[in-house]
Parts: structure tokens; sequence; C-alpha cells
């Protein structure tokens, strides 16, 4: 892997071009391109942590969400992929925090592009006093791209995220079939991620 004097690999270089666009000219092609290169990987980061392949999707879409909202805050000490990847981890503790989900190891290490490791870190805290915080946060975080979602999928992500109904109870509420709404949410989640990459004009 070609790496420059600072230390940054050449794909690091080309993110950190990309988020230039993407913060300084509004280069929706850019947001485009930084979801393309890493969608795959934080979804399978996320997978392994929670081996539940619906959650994963969920909590992916919230980790580029945030990450977006919050590209203008990028300091380029580190890698995009190493800031990104602990947004997602982090979003996912909170979540596994939230749920007391039994997983499998949770201190793995991961590798960024530049070979940097990334720890996942899990305090033991329950009641830790930031969780409500960061729990709405997320909500309004989530809330700035529904509003431009078509009519029809609005509801089903305002149960989904907002009352936070798993996926059966949505299905008893809206008296669908539970099929229905998984693929239902997953278009959902694909139109958010549009939406999140600034591509509203293809909804």
């Amino acid at each position: 892997m070609e790496i420059n004097e600072r230390g940054f690999s050449k794909k690091a270089l080309e993110d950190f071009e990309l988020i230039d666009q993407a913060v300084e000219q509004k280069d929706q092609q850019a947001f485009a391109s930084l979801m393309k290169r890493y969608k795959k990987a934080v979804y399978y980061m996320i997978l392994k942590m929670i081996r539940d392949a619906d959650d994963a999707e969920d909590l992916t879409m919230e980790a580029f969400a945030k990450a977006f909202k919050n590209l203008h805050r990028f300091k380029k000490d580190y890698t995009f992929s190493t800031w990104l990847f602990r947004i997602a981890t982090n979003n996912t503790i909170d979540f596994i925090r939230k749920k007391k989900l039994k997983t499998m190891s949770l201190n793995t290490t991961m590798s960024d592009d530049g070979g940097n490791s990334v720890t996942i870190d899990v305090e033991d805290d329950d009641n830790n006093p930031q969780d409500e915080f960061i729990r709405t946060q997320r909500i309004e975080m989530v809330r700035i791209f529904v509003d431009k979602l078509p009519a029809k999928y609005r509801k089903l992500v305002q149960l989904r995220y907002f009352d936070e109904l798993s996926y059966e109870e949505i299905a008893q509420e809206l008296e669908k079939p539970l099929g229905t709404v998984k693929a239902q949410l997953h278009r959902s989640r694909e139109l958010l991620y549009e939406i999140a990459a600034g591509k509203q004009k293809h909804i």
C-alpha cells in the first residue's frame, strides 16, 4: 500500500479530497463516493458485533447519517475510515447497551486503511448518564432525513426509529405481513442512504 510522507495512504488522501469537495463545494457525488467506499465495510463490522442483519443495516445507515452531518468537523489528524469506524462502533455500542444484547467479543481490534488499530472499547456502566443524550441525538439526526422520504415510508421509519418498535410490533400496528414490513423498511433505509448522500433528486 502506497504511503505518503505524512503517513497516509493514497486512498486516505483521496478520501480527504472527497471530504473537501463534500464540505466546501457541497459536491453530492463526493458524499456518494465516500458511502460507496465504506458502506460494506461498516455494515460487516457492525454485523460482527451484533449478529443481526436487520439491526446492522439500521445501524449502518445511522452511522453514515451521523458522519455526514458532522463531516465539517472532521480533522485530518486521522484517516476518514478511522473516524467513520469509531462513529459506527460507538453508535452500535450504545445500541448494545440499550438492548443488553449478549454478543461475541467486543474487544476486537479492527484495522483502518492505513493499518492503524481501531479498538472497540465498551464500558460496563449500564446507567451511563450520556446514554439518553446519545439516543436523543440519534433520533434528531435521523429525523433530519425522514421528512424527505415519500409519505408511505415515513410511518415505518417513525415506528422503527422514533417509537422503537420491533419488526413484529410494526407489522401488528400496520396490519401488514412481517415480510412486507421488512422489505419496506429495507427500501426506506436505501432511500435514507440516498438522502444522506445528497441524492434526493432521485427519490
